[in-house]
């Protein structure tokens, strides 16, 4: 039964499209909703899946043909009886590589290893390491290699059993979401030396650089490129496989335009360094999050009119009366009572009377916010992250405990998902846990302010007309100047320090 594939529906107002590229050629087996060509329109790009299993028959509209609506591409002869059975056994094969394909004698089909979504508006990745290398036997779920975002750590686990045949993305290359980082050979290990990975390892090369010799660019990119008098190396590929498209040309054309205008100020000049200083110097590539954090922190320098007012607190009251409930909380709740639920529910409580220090400004217009979603800034080995603890006012203190104990230990692990850090509203960050008497901290866009906690010291004080010895903390509040003003800074600092100076007022909501 011959059936016929045909243009589909191009959008609104799109009535013709042209021919990029064909994914097969006559005479090959195919898959049904296996894509068998990609048409280009003058906005988007349409892949042509195949109507049904069969054998690809005659292509009517060649590479480079322009079509209409509906027009006729190619035909395709339906699988029945035994000629069905070579695409089941390839839907079989791709569907669940098995050790018993590799004794079958034709050798294990090769099972390429992607990159993973990496999470909302994160776009490509750095390989940061490679814990297999080629030749080594893996289980499926084991860890191949680990990647690095702008903010946070993605392990690649093996998606079968089997031999790792072929790295295509070594250690400190940069990948795109869903593009190719290895071949592996399911089943035993005699499979890795299959003829199938060099053509892998070929069109993931093209992938990588988007100028590969097995991959054709789209006709109208290639029109577009020698009509601009610009070379294909110049052009980031968005396609399929790292194609160039024609958006890549224009985009390339309006990078180039405005380079000049927008170019970023020269970097910082290294003094003069002897020979023997050189020697002994050790130079490290800075992480994806190292940069992001730098580039964060100097936007929010940038951008926002940052403020910081002071305060102190007097921390006996809440020590006395953790010391009397430590032991009962950790026994019933099965974590420990820090300072941290305590200044967590301070805060809570003052944004609720200074509701700006827990908005944000979006153009124009101040967003207020009816909730209190807290950042905890947490130190890691690979830098300062902020987790978020989603409707802390609604939580006690044992759920507060508990959230900022999980999140921590994430944190120290690299397994935060970038979920767990976006959407903060008000952040707390803790330099005392590393002696800071004092600091200014940053705020953390598009927030509006941050408290910073210090150390915990013994210093006399005057408390009715007496001079004592009390545990005191400073405290600093970062705030953006746009939206806060100072009388709202002072007032929510002084209510954080009265609500932590007696416990007693977070209970009665004063």
């Amino acid at each position: 039964m011959t059936t016929e594939v045909r243009v589909p529906t191009l959008g609104e107002s799109v009535t013709e499209a042209t021919v990029a590229t064909w994914f097969k050629k006559p005479g090959d087996s195919v898959n049904a909703d296996e894509m068998l060509c990609e048409l280009e329109t003058d906005k988007v790009t349409v892949e042509v899946p195949s109507p049904a299993a069969g054998t690809l028959g005659e292509i009517v509209a060649g590479e480079g043909e322009t079509v209409g609506v509906d027009a006729l591409l190619a035909t395709l002869t339906e699988a029945n009886g035994t000629a069905a059975a070579p695409a089941a056994a390839e839907t079989k094969a791709a569907a669940a590589p098995a050790p018993s394909d590799a004794s079958s004698g034709g050798g294990s089909a090769p099972v390429p290893v992607m990159v993973p979504a990496l999470g909302e508006s994160v776009s490509e990745a750095t390989v940061s390491s490679w814990f297999k290398k080629v030749g080594d036997s893996v289980a499926q779920d084991e860890m191949l290699c680990e990647l690095e975002t702008d903010k946070v750590s993605v392990e690649v686990p093996a998606p079968a059993s089997g031999v790792l045949t072929e790295i295509l993305a070594e250690e400190g290359a940069t990948v795109n979401a869903g593009g190719k980082l290895a071949v592996m050979s399911a089943g035993e290990a005699g499979a890795a030396g299959g003829t199938d990975a060099g053509p892998a390892a070929e069109a993931d090369g093209a992938t990588s650089t988007g100028q590969g010799t097995g991959v054709k660019n789209a006709p109208s990119a290639e029109k577009a490129m020698a009509e601009a008098g610009i070379d294909a190396s110049q052009v980031k590929g968005t396609g399929r496989d790292g194609r160039i498209m024609k958006e890549d040309v224009a985009a390339a054309l309006a990078a180039a335009k405005s380079a000049p205008a927008s170019a970023p100020a020269p970097a910082q000049v290294r003094g003069p360094v002897t020979a023997d200083d050189a020697a002994r110097e050790e130079r490290v590539k800075m992480t994806r999050l190292r940069q992001t954090i730098a580039k964060r922190l100097k936007d929010a320098q940038n951008t926002a009119a940052i403020l910081t007012t002071y305060n102190e607190v007097d921390m006996t009251e809440v020590m006395a009366l953790r010391n009397q409930y430590k032991d009962q909380f950790e026994k019933k709740h099965g974590v420990r009572l820090g300072f941290m639920s305590f200044f967590t529910k301070a805060c809570c409580h003052a944004l609720k009377e200074v509701p700006e220090v827990n908005a944000e400004i979006d153009g124009t217009d101040i967003v207020y916010k009816n909730f209190v979603h807290m950042g905890v800034a947490a130190g890691t080995p690979q830098g300062l992250v902020v987790p978020v603890i989603r409707d802390a006012d609604a939580m006690s203190f044992a759920e507060i405990e508990k959230a900022i104990a999980e999140k921590g230990k994430r944190a120290r692990d690299g397994k935060l998902s970038m979920a767990e850090m976006q959407g903060g509203t008000f952040t707390i960050s803790n330099g005392g846990v590393y002696g800071s008497l004092m600091s200014s901290p940053i705020l953390n866009p598009p927030q509006s302010g941050i408290l910073g906690m210090h150390k915990i010291q013994d210093r006399p004080m005057v408390v009715n007309g007496e001079i004592k010895i009390r545990p005191m903390m400073y405290l600093a509040l970062s705030y953006d100047h746009r939206i806060v003003d100072g009388k709202g800074a002072v007032t929510f600092l002084v209510r954080v320090k009265e609500a932590l100076e007696d416990p007693r007022r977070l209970l009665m909501d004063l």
